[in-house]
């Protein structure tokens, strides 16, 4: 369920503030990626250390890198090789190398600008939660050109986040999340290898499946840009709706959904004993003419963040594109 966030004095959290440990994943990110870490330094959490895996830039990206690390010291940044097999295998193998530890952990996108006081509007909320529950903070954002120009905002959800949400949407980018100890010890336990979708689709799946909390924030903390090398956009205009739905008819969401559901099956023992049942009432239903298929799924109360959305997925399911 999604909870406001505590109020928690700054005060009370500077002379203690954990370590959080930035997952930073790269590939020819030399015209952005500078501006990006100055946001980092800015920072008004004190204290946390930069993590970068690169996927085999030939630009100025760990010129760029070297440079920071140079200023900030070896402490402060690390940059290692990726495994070069695309973001998702890359963000997923750096949040479970073993060498990288921290209490808290956040994923980091090359080309955005963190708000000063991200960190620690994540960390208010997640401090609250006790450590041995997995816990995951995630926002909206400011959309902004590639020459930093706002043009907007990305969709405010408005529904609690949780499992039967997971299933069948990813509600944030991983550019906003940060989680705990405890949601970071669900990822080691699934291992680097599993061929989720994305890397922040399948934290909400697995932090909601084992009965974590996540607070999704209505307020934006970063500016998202928005330029011709995204691979995933904000999903906001007219054009990428339509292409959602061109995808939706062409069967490709119903292939996220396969692959999904299959990794997921890596973790089933693990999820509570309603999400489990949850979990295997969907795979069910899925596999069912168009009657009991939909029957099923809505047995399941699936659920997606808006009426449009909603009447997506039915259409979906009537179509098996589920």
């Amino acid at each position: 369920m999604s909870e406001a966030l505590p109020q928690v004095a700054r005060s009370t959290l500077q002379p203690q503030a954990p370590m959080v440990a930035i997952l930073l994943c790269t590939y020819q990110a030399q015209k952005f990626l500078a501006d990006q870490l100055q946001s980092i330094q800015a920072q008004t959490w004190p204290s946390w250390k930069l993590w970068v895996s690169d996927d085999g830039s030939k630009d100025r990206t760990i010129e760029i890198l070297q440079s920071h690390r140079e200023r900030w010291g070896d402490e402060r940044l690390h940059v290692q090789p990726g495994p070069c097999r695309g973001s998702t295998v890359n963000f997923l193998s750096l949040a479970c190398h073993q060498v990288v530890d921290a209490p808290y952990f956040a994923f980091c996108d090359q080309d955005d600008l963190w708000h000063p006081d991200k960190l620690e509007r994540a960390l208010q909320w997640l401090q609250a939660v006790p450590a041995d529950t997995p816990a995951l903070y995630c926002s909206r954002t400011m959309l902004v050109d590639e020459h930093n120009k706002t043009i907007g905002q990305s969709h405010l959800f408005t529904h609690p986040p949780g499992f039967r949400n997971a299933l069948v949407q990813s509600i944030a980018g991983g550019n906003t999340m940060v989680f705990n100890r405890a949601a970071r010890a669900l990822l080691l336990s699934a291992g680097p290898a599993v061929e989720a979708i994305t890397h922040d689709w399948w934290v909400y799946m697995l932090v909601t499946g084992c009965g974590g909390r996540v607070h999704y924030d209505p307020e934006p903390t970063l500016r998202y840009r928005q330029h011709g090398q995204n691979q995933f956009g904000s999903n906001v205009s007219v054009s990428e709706q339509l292409q959602r739905v061109q995808q939706l008819l062409q069967g490709r969401y119903r292939g996220w959904i396969h692959a999904n559901l299959k990794a997921l099956l890596r973790m089933r023992h693990q999820f509570t004993p309603e999400h489990q049942q949850v979990l295997d009432s969907v795979i069910r239903a899925r596999s069912r003419w168009v009657v009991p298929r939909l029957l099923g799924l809505y047995r399941c109360r699936l659920y997606r963040q808006s009426w449009l959305g909603q009447c997506g997925l039915w259409v979906a399911a009537l179509l098996n594109r589920f």
